[in-house]
């Protein structure tokens, strides 16, 4: 074959866009956590970097594959070994570059703030912490920040705990075990909606940036990377993920009895019957559905969130689907589905496990989903607690948010203080419920 010809049938390697549209997937690699990726209460993945990556893979008309990693070392060399195309796992910019890596621009900015318990000694500045108790995670980003500081404030102490996070540091200034810790703004945000007494003492002087990251060896891809971030910025979408999760407060807050007596003379009459017939259709107690359908809706049909739960129930596209709602915002359709969805979640309960507990791990798998609950039971047997009491297990839900804890777990992140308060307040709704009707007051009559 003459050269002439060789170079006639020479087709050139496409670049990465082209390899990724031929291999029909988008491959990221991500980390497991509340501001990267995490599984739903009916194990659907979410998170901001989800929903990022989801609609950018979207775009390139591929499917995504999502692979969470251990730590940002084995990120980076999941990208430079070719094994990843893109790395979204709210990855800060570091200020020296990292060999073989390029970052995408800015998606979000973070700053880091001091921060202190509400009616607490406010200090003005790292100068004036004084004797203070400042604590961070060992080999955090703000750890980093206070080495740096310390350079040119001589007296600043604080002390690094190699054996938790930046959440579990927070939730101790909140319960009052240290007086001062740092955290970015998307972690105090996230720390706020559980602990509203935490504030901002001040904010450090240098913002950080969150970004993708690609091979150096792509440097087209990085350029696919920007027009997407461009072009979502533009639209409004990235704001609306940003809002989403950073910027949201589950409502898991416990409404008063005047609140319940109000709308249980004013709202439930509307639902009573049919919350009746659904409980008989599942042999369940009518004022436990009831009770869950006030803390999901407050009996308002018209109830939405921002995940896209909607109805009485707040069933969720895929919990509808799967229990036979065509609509959600139907009230009845809404409390047949959501007794039906309970009805499955109890029967995943071991049988062996006592009442009322048995009702209660069911309650929190509503809340929360079977896999969560699961790994929280594991947790409470391997400390030699009884996994079958919900007693136990409870004080281990709330550790699923700290990364020393959900990375030991099959399921990984979860707002697990949610559950907990979630089958408090039912409990709560279910014995006003009792009070009003009397406790064996469950038929149709």
């Amino acid at each position: 074959m003459s050269a002439v010809t060789l170079l006639g049938t020479y087709a050139p390697v496409p670049g990465l866009v082209g390899q990724i549209k031929a291999l029909g997937e988008l491959r990221v690699v991500t980390r497991n956590g509340p501001l990267a990726f995490h599984r739903s209460a009916d194990g659907m993945p979410e998170g901001p970097e989800f929903d990022l990556a989801q609609r950018f893979a979207t775009q390139l008309g591929v499917r995504l594959k999502i692979t969470p990693l251990d730590s940002f070392a084995d990120i980076y060399a999941a990208l430079t070994s070719g094994r990843a195309h893109l790395a979204a796992a709210a990855l800060k910019v570091p200020e020296a570059p990292i060999p073989g890596i390029l970052f995408a621009p800015p998606y979000e900015r973070v700053r880091e703030h001091l921060i202190y318990l509400r009616g607490e000694r406010r200090p003005q500045s790292l100068a004036d912490i004084g004797n203070g108790d400042l604590q961070v995670a060992a080999g955090s980003t703000h750890a980093h920040t206070l080495y740096s500081a310390g350079q040119s404030i001589p007296g600043l102490v604080w002390i690094e705990n190699a054996s938790t996070d930046t959440q579990v540091m927070l939730d101790q200034v909140a319960d009052g075990t240290i007086d001062y810790t740092l955290a970015d703004s998307a972690e105090f945000a996230l720390a706020h909606a559980l602990h509203p007494d935490l504030r901002v003492a001040f904010d450090l002087p240098d913002a950080r940036s969150l970004a993708w990251a690609v091979s150096a060896r792509h440097p087209d891809f990085l350029g696919a990377v920007t027009d997407y971030f461009s072009q979502i910025r533009s639209n409004g979408e990235l704001t609306a993920i940003v809002q989403r999760y950073y910027n949201r407060a589950e409502n898991v807050a416990f409404v008063g009895p005047r609140g319940f007596l109000r709308e249980m003379q004013n709202r439930l009459p509307l639902y009573r019957k049919w919350f009746e017939e659904a409980a008989a259709a599942s042999h369940e107690d009518w004022r436990l559905l009831a009770a869950i359908s006030y803390q999901e809706s407050k009996w308002d049909p018209s109830a939405a969130s921002p995940t896209g739960a909607k109805g009485l129930m707040q069933l969720t596209r895929d919990t509808a689907r799967e229990s036979d709602v065509q609509n959600p915002d139907d009230p009845r359709q809404s409390i047949f589905g959501g007794a039906r969805y309970f009805e499955r979640v109890l029967a995943k309960i071991p049988t062996h496990v006592p009442e009322p507990d048995r009702t209660w791990f069911a309650l929190a798998a509503y809340n929360i989903g079977f896999g969560h609950l699961e790994d929280a039971r594991v947790l409470a047997q391997k400390a030699g607690r009884n996994p079958d009491s919900w007693q136990d297990v409870r004080e281990f839900l709330p550790l699923l948010a700290q990364e020393r804890w959900y990375a030991q777990t099959q399921n990984g992140y979860a707002q697990g203080w949610e559950p907990v308060h979630y089958v408090d307040n039912v409990r709560g709704y279910r014995d006003m419920l009792e009070w009003a009707w009397g406790p064996n007051t469950a038929s149709l009559n």
